[in-house]
């Protein structure tokens, strides 16, 4: 970490604190050099891989695309918004885990279906008729009777 003041390379940290909203570690450091103050924040990386969409297009990972999906599944369904938010943490953790550059939008799509099988069965029938996009009822029933086999 150079000055800012004599860009001298040389500097000890006094205080290290964590930051008000917690998403980061604030240091106060003395230059060895001019024996000025200054602040330097160290902040956490979040490294989440770019969407690939089904037509091939490549988009930034968006939490909010993922929330905005679950919460209309669970739409007048008794989930609280703290589970749908836990959900979306789960999901955005296991794609930041990774460590994959790319990653398929179908395989978040079958993470969500994953957890909403196990959060509610009513959002998880939602969610799959339109991720799965039915072409018929029959389509539709086969995936209720893969429902009830889980379940079991």
């Amino acid at each position: 970490m150079n000055c800012p003041f004599c860009s001298n390379a040389e500097n000890k940290v006094i205080d290290s604190r964590v930051s008000r909203d917690g998403n980061a570690i604030r240091r106060r450091r003395e230059c060895l050099k001019c024996k000025k103050r200054f602040t330097t924040y160290e902040y956490v990386e979040d490294v989440l891989p770019v969407v690939v969409k089904k037509d091939g297009r490549r988009e930034s990972f968006d939490r909010s695309k993922i929330f905005s999906g679950i919460k209309k599944a669970c739409e007048k369904r008794p989930i609280s918004m703290e589970a749908i938010e836990e959900v979306v943490d789960r999901i955005e953790r296991e794609c930041q885990e990774s460590q994959l550059k790319e990653i398929p939008t179908y395989v978040i799509g079958e993470k969500i279906m994953d957890e909403l099988h196990t959060l509610d069965g009513v959002a998880y029938v939602r969610f799959a008729s339109v991720y799965r996009e039915f072409r018929d009822v029959n389509e539709f029933i086969d995936e209720l009777k893969g429902f009830l086999k889980k379940d079991r």
